[in-house]
């Protein structure tokens, strides 16, 4: 079927999440106008960070279908995932498969490894003999470190996660949090996995983490959100290195750094309040930001093009081009 390469794989079109509060409480807002294109033809991958109840893993959800946005759309090759008939679903399931955090709470415990490789093959009809079968098991198990006579006949685990997205081979994996619950040297592994999708699969992967080190380690591009509000966007050495918001600037300086003179005892510098006052309209940051003037909770702050891979929702730069909000496109791509 021939595909229009303009058209993004899946679009998320200044989405909106809230969750209702229930006996008459206030909604929580879990994502506040975010747009994001990610096109199969350009296969990268893109980090997702921030802290717990950015937003994260809402907008996760969202892009696999499942949550729905209270407001926007989610597109699949242009298409509103809510208007796709029963063709275009299977589609989409097909082309867009997840990893998530913890594989024993996602698969029934009950099954093993086999199980959890056969169905997918089956249900969308990749293998046409069990020796075709079992031949692409064996090449997705070994894509990611693991032998099949070995593996076979276990439960699941992180890595066969990993393995079970390649199986089909995708335009997209959401990889949500797939390094949280493993050691050091099976994170780096799981990692390694997850570039090589990318650089020998052509596949995407928007890879959700808490953890600003891994984004670096394997990322092209990051997105960085506080309180379900885009702060800055880019290309991930840019962002990482010398961060410009001041939300990302605590981010990147939480990271764990050797320092042999440390007072590792010492009292940290409490960076929760500052004096101000926030408003609802105002930048979801400033009542912690060490930069807060009085334009801060006055409206909200635009996303301005600070360069030509870098954006940044804060009114020191409102000087600098304007791109739409929540929308880092232009600044994501090379």
């Amino acid at each position: 079927m021939w595909r229009d390469p303009v058209v993004p794989l899946i679009e998320a079109v200044d989405v909106t999440k809230r969750f209702a509060g229930g006996l008459g409480r206030e909604g929580t807002l879990a994502l506040a106008g975010l747009s994001l294109a990610i096109h199969a033809e350009k296969p990268s991958i893109i980090a997702v960070v921030g802290e717990s109840g950015s937003g994260k893993t809402t907008l996760a959800r969202l892009l696999l279908g499942l949550a729905e946005p209270s407001r926007g759309e989610i597109r699949y090759r242009g298409t509103n995932l809510r208007a796709l008939d029963r063709d275009g679903r299977r589609a989409f399931r097909h082309d867009v498969q997840a990893v998530f955090q913890d594989p024993y709470g996602v698969y029934n415990p009950f099954y093993r490894i086999d199980h959890v490789l056969t169905t997918p093959l089956r249900r969308f009809r990749l293998a046409g003999s069990r020796a075709e079968a079992r031949q692409l098991i064996g090449e997705a198990l070994r894509s990611v470190g693991l032998q099949p006579e070995e593996i076979l006949g276990r439960f699941p685990h992180q890595r066969v996660m990993v393995a079970r997205a390649l199986l089909l081979q995708p335009k997209l994996i959401v990889a949500d949090e797939p390094v949280s619950m493993v050691d050091a040297s099976l994170r780096a592994t799981i990692l390694g996995s997850l570039r090589e999708l990318t650089d020998e699969h052509g596949i995407s992967v928007l890879y959700i983490t808490h953890d600003l080190a891994t984004a670096y380690q394997v990322s092209d591009a990051i997105l960085v959100l506080y309180r379900a509000h885009l702060v800055e966007a880019g290309d991930v050495g840019r962002v990482v290195t010398a961060p410009r918001h001041p939300y990302t600037q605590l981010l990147v300086s939480a990271i764990p750094r050797a320092h042999l003179a440390r007072e590792w005892l010492a009292q940290e510098e409490d960076s929760r309040r500052n004096g101000v006052t926030p408003t609802a309209a105002g930048c979801c940051f400033a009542e912690r930001c060490p930069l807060a003037m009085p334009a801060c909770v006055a409206g909200p702050p635009g996303l301005y093009r600070i360069q030509p891979r870098r954006a940044v929702a804060c009114v020191q730069y409102q000087d600098h081009p304007t791109l739409p909000r929540g929308n880092p496109g232009e600044v994501l791509c090379d």
